[in-house]
C-alpha cells in the first residue's frame, strides 16, 4: 500500500536514490510533455541535472533529477532541422520547447495576476483601448487635415476675388511711358508718392448724383498722398479742382493731342484722363508721381459702410437737396451714403467755397483712418476682407497696384504710422487775380512744401485759427524773442494749415 502510494506520488524523498524508470513513468512524462506542462521537479533550459559536473561552487537547495543522456549525432541534427524549421519535439530544448513552456508558465500563473503580470482578463480590454486611441488619432488627423485644405481654398478663393476686383490702367502706364524723359526723377527711393483721385462720373451706378454727359470723365478730389521713406508719416495734400496750372498737351479718348493750356486743374482729367492729370501734378510740384488710384463714389460709399460708419460732429443742420443730405445738428454717425452726400457738399454748408469743402474732405478722411485704426481694421484680417473688398471693387490703379499684394503691402506699410502723423492740407493757394472764382499758388509757401516732400523732409500742420494767431503774435513781435537774436537758429520745419487723423472733430 505504501509503495503504491510512494510510486504515484512521484520521486522518492531520499535524493541518493534516484527511482527506477518505470513504464507508467515514462508514459506520464509523455503525456505531460504532449499537454506542454513540464512535470514538478522536472530540469529546466540551461538548469544542470544531478550527477552532472557544475562549474563553481555548488548551488543551495535541493538537487536535481536524474542526469541527461547524451544526445546521439543522429538526434542532434534532427534538432538542429527542427530548430530551423520552428518544429520539433517538445522534450528537445530547441524555440519549439521554450515557446510551449513559456505558454504553459503564462496560464494559471499569469491568470493570478501575481507580482504585476498582465492577466488575460486585462488583455482584450487594453487591446479595445489601443484601437480605439488608434481610430481617434486617425480620424482626427484627417479633419485637420481636410480643414488646412478648406481654409487653403476660402483662402484662395478670397484672394482672388479681391485679386480680380481691381481694374488696371495700361492706358496711363503706356502714355507716362512715352513722355517718361520729361517726367521729374525720383529724389528719395523709399519714399512713396501716389496720386488719389475721385472719380466724378455720372455713368453708370453713379448717374443718380448728376447729369450724366456721356459718362465723361470728372476729377472731383485729387489728393497727393506722399508716405515717408521711414513710414512714420504720410501727408495727404489737395489739389483744388478750380487751382490755375499750366496743362501739358495730352493724348485725349479720341485719340488725338490737346494742345498746351493755362487752365483749371480738373481739365487735365477731363481731357487725357490719369495721365494727363498724373504729367499736370508732377509739371506743377516737380515730384515724382510712383503710382495713382481713382476711385469712384460707390467705392467711397462701400468703405464707410464696411467699417460700420464714421463719426462726425455737425455745428448746424443740414439740408441739401442736390447731395442728398439731411442731418441734425451734433454728434452722429454717418453711413456710406450719408458720408458721400457730406463730402460731396458745397453750397448748403458753410460760404459755399470749395475751400471749405475740401477741408471737410481732409477731416472726414483722417476720420475714417482714425476709425480703421481705433477699431483694429488694419490689423484684422477678417475686419480687413470688407474694406478690402469694398475698395477694390471700384478700383482702378497703374500695374504697379494692381494685385491684391501689392495694396496689402501698402496698407501694411501705413499701419503703424501714428495717427498724428497722418496730416492733411491743401496747397498754399489765394484767389486767381483775374478770375475770384478760381485759385492760384501762394509762392513761395508753394514752392517750399513740394520741395520738403520730394525730399522727404517734414511738413508740420496746425489748425487754421492756431496758424493765424501765430502769424500775428511774429508779425507785432510778441513772440517773445529779440529782432536780432544774432546767431543763426536750425532751418524750421515749414507749418501749413491743416488737421490730422488724430484731431477730434466734435471737440473744434
Amino acid at each position: 500500500m505504501d509503495a503504491d502510494v510512494t510510486d504515484s506520488a512521484g520521486p522518492p524523498s531520499d535524493p541518493d536514490r534516484p527511482a527506477e524508470d518505470k513504464p507508467q513513468d515514462r508514459s506520464r512524462d509523455r503525456s505531460r510533455e504532449e499537454s506542454g506542462r513540464p512535470e514538478d521537479g522536472a530540469p529546466q533550459d540551461g538548469a544542470p541535472q544531478d550527477g552532472a559536473p557544475q562549474d563553481g561552487p555548488p548551488q543551495d537547495g535541493p538537487p536535481q533529477g536524474d542526469a541527461p543522456q547524451e544526445e546521439s549525432p543522429a538526434a542532434r541534427e534532427t534538432d538542429e532541422a527542427a530548430a530551423e524549421t520552428g518544429e520539433g519535439d517538445s522534450t528537445g530544448g530547441g524555440p519549439a520547447a521554450s515557446e510551449s513552456k513559456a505558454g504553459s508558465e503564462s496560464g494559471p500563473k499569469a491568470a493570478a495576476g501575481a507580482d504585476g503580470v498582465q492577466t488575460w482578463a486585462d488583455q482584450p480590454k487594453d487591446g479595445i483601448v489601443a484601437a480605439r486611441r488608434s481610430h481617434w488619432l486617425r480620424w482626427t488627423a484627417l479633419a485637420a487635415a481636410f480643414l488646412v485644405l478648406v481654409a487653403a481654398g476660402v483662402g484662395w478663393w478670397m484672394y482672388k476675388k479681391l485679386d480680380g476686383n481691381i481694374t488696371t490702367d495700361t492706358s496711363a502706364a503706356a502714355e507716362l511711358k512715352e513722355y517718361e524723359k520729361e517726367r521729374p526723377a525720383p529724389v528719395v527711393m523709399d519714399a512713396q508718392n501716389i496720386l488719389l483721385i475721385g472719380s466724378d462720373s455720372r455713368a453708370g451706378d453713379n448717374r443718380e448724383y448728376g447729369r450724366d454727359d456721356g459718362g465723361s470723365q470728372r476729377s472731383d478730389t485729387t489728393i497727393l498722398l506722399h508716405l515717408a521713406a521711414d513710414r512714420k508719416s504720410a501727408t495727404a495734400v489737395s489739389i483744388p479742382r478750380d487751382l490755375m496750372v499750366e496743362i501739358p498737351s495730352c493724348r485725349t479718348g479720341e485719340d488725338k493731342k490737346s494742345r498746351e493750356q493755362f487752365t483749371q486743374f480738373n481739365t487735365a482729367f477731363e481731357l487725357g484722363g490719369t495721365a494727363c492729370t498724373i504729367r499736370t501734378v508732377e509739371r506743377m510740384t516737380g515730384i515724382r508721381i510712383d503710382h495713382h488710384m481713382v476711385v469712384d463714389f460707390n467705392g467711397f460709399k462701400d468703405m464707410v459702410d464696411a467699417v460700420d460708419g464714421v463719426e462726425i460732429c455737425l455745428k448746424e443742420p443740414i439740408d441739401d437737396k442736390d447731395a442728398h443730405l439731411e442731418l441734425p445738428a451734433g454728434r452722429q454717425t454717418l453711413n456710406g451714403e450719408e458720408a458721400l452726400g457730406y463730402v460731396r457738399a458745397r453750397k448748403s454748408i458753410g460760404n459755399g467755397s470749395d475751400t471749405e469743402r475740401m477741408e471737410r474732405q481732409q477731416q472726414f478722411l483722417g476720420a475714417l483712418v482714425n476709425k480703421m485704426q481705433s477699431n483694429g481694421v488694419l490689423l484684422n484680417p477678417t475686419r480687413l476682407y470688407p474694406v478690402l473688398d469694398a475698395a477694390t471693387k471700384s478700383l482702378t490703379t497703374d500695374p504697379g497696384l494692381d494685385s491684391l499684394r501689392d495694396l496689402y503691402d501698402l496698407v501694411r506699410g501705413m499701419r503703424d504710422v501714428p495717427t498724428e502723423q497722418v496730416q492733411f492740407l491743401t496747397v498754399p493757394r489765394q484767389p486767381y487775380r483775374n478770375n475770384p472764382n478760381r485759385d492760384e499758388l501762394v509762392e513761395p509757401d508753394a514752392g517750399d512744401l513740394f520741395k520738403q516732400l520730394r525730399e522727404d523732409k517734414p511738413v508740420a500742420v496746425v489748425p487754421a485759427d492756431e496758424l493765424e494767431e501765430a502769424e500775428r503774435d511774429k508779425g507785432s513781435g510778441q513772440d517773445g524773442k529779440p529782432d536780432d537774436a544774432g546767431s543763426e537758429s536750425p532751418t524750421p520745419t515749414p507749418t501749413y494749415s491743416g488737421s490730422s487723423a488724430a484731431d477730434d472733430l466734435c471737440k473744434q
